[in-house]
């Protein structure tokens, strides 16, 4: 009895030691994807813990884009950082400034011995995060650009067409508000759309510098007439109720899934909640055009978010992330992901997978997005913005906007206030970096 006892004890011990041995490395992947994407997310994660034994994602829920990155810097002050965090666009500069704290993508793959093919990645979506050398800091992940929705059923009845310019956008309002619907059109995430993309689609820079990408002693100069102009267009159209404000980011979503407003500037990336909340035919289109201010589009800019590499973790947890990251840009994750969400595909590859198993085809429109980012040959006024602290620039341009929506400010006010505003904020940021 004592020789049984003693030796289901000892095989017990070594069962334990074994299993503690081959345990899996986890990884943390802190995120700000909520609701279905973030459901997602967990399945991307999931999904890539059973491929393999040697490594376990762990996917972690921080809020929005603003907490998420936030909460990410204050882990790493405290030495308690993810392996992986998900940042927005804007805060690319921030994690730029911010020494020793980041791995970039490409020494990540070399150093891991992961291949790493930077041509595979669509130029539009790539040239954003990487350096004048061309060194790749962060790995694109979730990527999108404002596209124009439509309710296609309200523009037939009212005998509008879908609109090419916003000479259209006016017209096609006019008409639905004849027709009885209570708003034309309505936008959401109002700065990248109206003032970041409007500025890229025109061929308008920014700010000084490139928009940034060339130096942080840079100025915002996006006070100008075309910007001024439309703004102010908008305005005016909004006291005969063709356009409504409905909040920032993705506030005013409803106002189009509702029915209300017959259409509305947003992300590519709210494919899934439309198609899941509209009881109505809808489709996407290019944004307008402002005839006055130029005779074709140049391209649109990206939003959304790619995933950073934090510096301070082991290289078992490196070698994991590695892996992680090229099997998050296969194809067939990044199709998947395309399909379900509505972001582009970050590679040619994914984007020809789609493409094959007839998704654009029973899925008219949702190749829009990556038309417009690849409709010209980026140039310095369309390839993005590289600002520092642009994250609170952003909600000084939401601030003042809503003054505009308010009567309180013209456009040339709010802009000009944004700018002079914005340039405080720039100058405080060049410091820090220095």
């Amino acid at each position: 009895m004592k020789h049984t006892i003693i030796g289901t004890v000892v095989t017990g011990m070594v069962a334990a030691f074994a299993t503690s041995a081959i345990a899996a490395t986890e990884i943390q992947w802190w995120h700000a994807m909520g609701g279905a994407n973030g459901e997602r997310v967990d399945k991307i994660a999931a999904d890539f813990n059973a491929s393999q034994s040697d490594y376990k994602i762990v996917p972690v829920n921080k809020g929005n884009y603003t907490e998420t990155m936030t909460a990410a810097i204050a882990a790493f002050r405290a030495h308690e950082q993810p392996a992986i965090v998900q940042v927005f666009e804007v805060g690319t500069a921030t994690m730029m400034g911010a020494k020793g704290a980041i791995y970039p993508v490409d020494k990540l793959m070399s150093d891991m011995g992961e291949p790493f093919d930077k041509s595979d990645y669509l130029p539009a979506v790539i040239s954003y995060y990487q350096m004048p050398d061309g060194q790749l800091l962060s790995m694109p992940f979730n990527s999108s650009t404002p596209v124009l929705w439509y309710n296609a059923d309200a523009l037939a009845a009212a005998g509008a067409d879908v609109p090419k310019s916003w000479d259209d956008v006016k017209s096609a309002s006019e008409k639905l508000l004849a027709n009885g619907m209570k708003c034309g059109f309505s936008f959401g995430w109002q700065s990248w759309v109206m003032v970041e993309n409007y500025s890229a689609w025109h061929n308008i820079s920014m700010g000084t510098k490139e928009n940034g990408f060339a130096g942080f002693d840079t100025e915002l100069t996006f006070n100008n007439d075309a910007v001024e102009g439309r703004l102010q267009a908008i305005a005016d159209m909004q006291k005969d109720g063709l356009f409504k404000y409905g909040g920032r980011r993705g506030d005013s979503l409803p106002l189009f899934t509702s029915g209300e407003c017959g259409m509305w500037m947003n992300s590519s990336a709210y494919y899934g909640s439309i198609k899941k909340q509209a009881e109505f035919k809808f489709g996407q289109t290019m944004l307008p055009l402002d005839t006055g201010v130029a005779s074709a589009p140049q391209n649109s800019i990206i939003g959304g978010a790619t995933l950073w590499v934090l510096a301070g973790k082991s290289e078992a947890e490196y070698k994991g992330t590695a892996k992680f990251l090229n099997y998050l840009s296969s194809p067939e994750v990044q199709a998947w992901w395309h399909q379900e969400t509505g972001y582009v595909p970050i590679t040619t590859a994914a984007y020809e997978l789609s493409k094959s198993q007839g998704f654009y085809d029973s899925n008219p429109g949702t190749d829009t997005a990556i038309a417009q980012l690849s409709l010209n040959t980026p140039t310095p006024a369309s390839r993005g913005i590289r600002f520092g602290n642009f994250v609170q620039i952003r909600d000084i341009i939401n601030e003042e906007m809503e003054a505009l929506w308010a009567g309180d400010k013209t456009a040339k006010e709010a802009m000009d206030a944004s700018v002079e505003r914005g340039n405080a904020l720039l100058r405080k940021f060049e410091r820090s970096v220095k």
